[in-house]
């Protein structure tokens, strides 16, 4: 009886944790409904409406962005906004972070890795996110690799580590195995590469 009630858990506990996030995140976009004047707010409450206004503003906002008049009040807004002290450094460091990860032809993880931390003979995932520029790339003498650590179990935090590439493994994994391997806290292993070598 144990064993069936596990085995019933193990299915509807994942059910029940999308079901939950996808109603927060319907609930909370829904929200946005409350930004527009009272004339136009819905009499009756319509689940999902505020998924499809949000949808659509985006979609909007990114085919206005993308002619040359509106790249032109972008680039305004953008300077207005980089004038205003406080504002500068959290809209400048979210911009940069938002333009690494959905940049259509950017990748913010290019490899998986396998690394040795927080100290030799302890090893873990890690992601390659490119090699060191500017100044810092003046005083390394060597060939070195930008190197993201995630933790467990929300990759979103982590470590940001310069590491010679002769100290770092490069992993047979998709960058999205590695991601669930991570957020499983390494239960969720990933499946194995089929070999391309031939005998």
């Amino acid at each position: 009886m144990k064993k069936y009630l596990i085995t019933g858990l193990l299915v509807w506990i994942p059910l029940a944790i999308t079901i939950w996030v996808l109603e927060a995140i319907v609930t909370t976009m829904d929200q946005t409904l409350l930004l527009l004047p009272p004339i136009l707010q819905p009499k009756v409450y319509i689940p999902g409406l505020g998924v499809l206004l949000t949808l659509l503003v985006v979609l909007l906002t990114g085919l206005f962005v993308s002619n040359f008049l509106g790249q032109k009040l972008l680039v305004v807004w953008e300077g207005i906004l980089r004038r205003i002290p406080v504002v500068n450094s959290i809209y400048g460091g979210v911009k940069q972070v938002s333009d690494t990860l959905f940049s259509p032809g950017g990748q913010a993880f290019r490899k998986a890795l396998l690394v040795q931390y927080p100290r030799a003979g302890s090893w873990t995932i890690a992601f390659m996110t490119g090699q060191p520029g500017g100044d810092i790339g003046n005083h390394l003498s060597g060939d070195y690799l930008s190197v993201y650590v995630p933790t467990t179990p929300n990759p979103t935090s982590g470590f940001f580590l310069i590491m010679p590439r002769a100290d770092v493994i490069e992993l047979d994994m998709s960058v999205d195995d590695a991601l669930k391997y991570v957020i499983s806290m390494g239960v969720v292993a990933p499946p194995p590469r089929a070999s391309t070598t031939t005998p």
